[in-house]
């Protein structure tokens, strides 16, 4: 079937993956490597991380639970400190590439979030969240999880941003870092490139789009 949208994830597609400061806030820190993301991979829809993100949790609610967790995995951890974790560096290339296709195909982004901090949903500077939103504002709709109460890998989120942009699921390229939120986009039907190196990542989607994205990168 012809491709009509591309949908995009933003942290570790958009922007580097905040799992680069979760390393080295492990490493300055005398924690176990990767001991974050083991947290938050226990109990992956209910746990703290995942309450948070559906804004079943507040700030407070989730830096206490955040930090029970942690504590009960053998390093306690405030849910504030992960927080500020969050913000990666803009991928320039990933943004040109996203002028490009909005020009020839329908952009949305679906991102996993949190209310925490300024700008749409994320914790940021009020010069980040003002870069961030610039780059948002590229996109036709941007399906937050901390704003609609679902989050990925829940396919009710790929659905919902089909039926916001009119389009089939088999219509759609899905980008995201995460294969577990790649497995029901693909169930669904779309076509979907895991973001690991950037480059890599814009050769496959230009390859399938038809556009020269990394020399426009």
């Amino acid at each position: 079937m012809t491709i009509k949208a591309v949908f995009w994830d933003f942290g570790g597609v958009i922007t580097s993956s905040p799992f680069e400061a979760f390393r080295r806030f492990e490493r300055d820190n005398g924690l176990p490597q990767d001991f974050l993301r083991g947290v938050n991979a226990v109990n992956p829809d209910d746990n703290a991380w995942a309450r948070f993100e559906r804004s079943e949790l507040d700030l407070d609610g989730f830096d206490r639970a955040f930090e029970a967790e942690t504590r009960a995995a053998g390093h306690p951890v405030p849910g504030r400190k992960v927080i500020e974790l969050l913000g990666g560096d803009v991928r320039p290339e990933m943004v040109q590439a996203l002028k490009t296709i909005r020009g020839c195909y329908r952009v949305a982004c679906i991102t996993n979030n949190v209310r925490a901090g300024q700008g749409p949903g994320m914790h940021a500077s009020a010069e980040r969240a003002r870069e961030i939103a610039e780059i948002l504002a590229l996109f036709e709709c941007v399906i937050e999880s901390s704003k609609l109460g679902m989050r990925k890998p829940d396919p009710r989120i790929y659905q919902h941003a089909c039926e916001r942009m009119g389009v089939r699921p088999e219509e759609v390229v899905y980008l995201d870092d995460l294969g577990i939120n790649l497995k029901p986009a693909r169930a669904l039907g779309m076509t979907t490139i895991k973001v690991v190196e950037p480059r890599a990542a814009l050769e496959e989607l230009g390859e399938l789009l038809g556009l020269p994205l990394l020399a426009a990168a």
